[in-house]
């Protein structure tokens, strides 16, 4: 998916501020929006991968405007949408009435939840399958355009790097974020050299990112 969710690397946005005393939660209201947050995938029988998505499904300009939890606040609210725990404008109708205004509530919605068994084993797998790929191996991310759920950011598409290391099997997000089955597969950290990524005048430096192996292909 390609969306303003998808930032690094690009151009434009500056140097990252790094407040070394940055507290945990800026704001009360930060803390309370990470717990409801958490607490709404299961509310809503989803997952990790599915908030994400719902984060990155959210209107640019809210995405940009909204600031950091006013995103996860706003992605909890979607997902109980999704699974009609919530009606739409529920939220935006009973806040409006809190604040004294005479507005009618949306009438309760159907629960419809995804199919999906939440806890279990976590995201690692055993696979039978080899993997594909071994470390020092020169290999190019895909290009890959999905108009879904994906963990592989824009800027490696088409880039080449090197295996660094072999991780455990994990279920793709691309697909677990669907609620469209698992599909475990090997997971690599692969190393890209800035230049590679951002050109000559890039910056030297590596980049190490943990790719899925269909993500994946043999650098030519």
């Amino acid at each position: 998916m390609d969306g303003i969710h998808d930032m690094g690397g690009t151009h434009g946005w500056g140097t990252v501020a790094v407040d070394p005393d940055e507290p945990v939660f800026a704001e009360d209201w930060h803390a309370r929006t990470f717990a409801l947050s958490l607490a709404s995938m299961g509310a809503s029988g989803t997952n990790l991968d599915a908030f994400r998505h719902a984060l990155e499904r959210l209107h640019p300009i809210d995405y940009l405007s909204d600031g950091y939890y006013g995103r996860w606040l706003c992605a909890a609210e979607l997902l109980l949408v999704d699974s009609g725990v919530l009606a739409p404008g529920a939220v935006e109708a009973r806040a409006r009435r809190l604040a004294g205004e005479d507005v009618t509530e949306p009438a309760g919605t159907e629960v419809n939840k995804p199919s999906y068994q939440r806890g279990g084993p976590g995201s690692l797998r055993q696979i039978d399958d080899e993997p594909a790929f071994d470390t020092g191996q020169r290999v190019r991310a895909r290009e890959l355009y999905k108009s879904g759920h994906t963990r592989m950011p824009a800027y490696v598409r088409g880039r080449t790097g090197t295996v660094e290391a072999r991780r455990p099997a994990a279920v793709l997000p691309d697909s677990t974020a669907h609620f469209t089955g698992e599909d475990a597969q090997h997971v690599y950290t692969v190393r890209f050299e800035s230049t590679e990524l951002w050109g000559p005048d890039a910056e030297p430096s590596t980049l190490l990112i943990d790719l899925f192996e269909s993500y994946l292909e043999e650098s030519q």
